[in-house]
C-alpha cells in the first residue's frame, strides 16, 4: 500500500478484490435527485411508483453504481485514482432501505498505459443488481518518480 492507503499499479495483480456496501436511504434518494436534477417520479413518488411493474420506488441506477465509485476509491485500488470509464447493466431495483455491496476485481492490468480493468458487482443480498467493468488509472510509484 502507498502513502494514501492505496495501492499503486506496481502492488496489483489479476483477482485481488475488495468490496464497499452502503444502505440506501431515503434521504440518499431524495439528495440525489435535487444533485442530479433526476425527478423522476419512479423514485420519489410512491403513488405513481406503484403503478409501474417495480410496484413502489426505486433509487436511481447512477445512485446505487456510485457505490461503485466508492469502492474503487478508497478500497482497490484507493485513494488517488482516476476513475476513465464504466460499463454497467442494470439486473435488479434497489428500493430505500437496501444495503448495496459494490465488489471490484482486478481483471486485467495494462502497466504500459498505467491501466487497470476491473469488473464490478453490485449486489443486495445475493442478488446482482449491476454488473459491468471500469476502467481505471491508478497511483505509481514510477510515475511519482519522474
Amino acid at each position: 500500500m502507498n502513502e494514501l492507503a492505496g495501492y499503486d499499479i506496481e502492488d496489483l495483480t489479476a483477482g485481488m478484490s475488495a468490496s464497499f456496501a452502503k444502505t440506501i436511504t431515503e434521504a440518499d434518494i431524495i439528495l440525489f435527485s435535487g444533485t442530479s436534477g433526476d425527478n423522476n417520479a419512479l423514485h420519489i413518488n410512491e403513488e405513481f411508483a406503484q403503478t409501474t411493474p417495480f410496484k413502489g420506488r426505486i433509487a436511481h441506477g447512477m445512485l446505487t453504481a456510485s457505490v461503485i465509485s466508492a469502492a474503487i476509491a478508497s478500497r482497490l485500488p484507493g485513494p488517488g485514482t482516476i476513475y476513465l470509464g464504466q460499463n454497467l447493466r442494470f439486473k435488479a431495483p434497489v428500493r430505500p432501505g437496501d444495503t448495496v455491496q459494490a465488489t471490484v476485481t482486478v481483471k486485467e492490468l495494462i502497466p504500459e498505459k498505467r491501466r487497470v480493468v476491473l469488473t464490478t458487482v453490485c449486489t443486495v443480498g445475493d442478488k446482482i443488481v449491476i454488473d459491468g467493468d471500469a476502467l481505471v488509472m491508478p497511483t505509481s510509484r514510477r510515475a511519482s518518480a519522474e
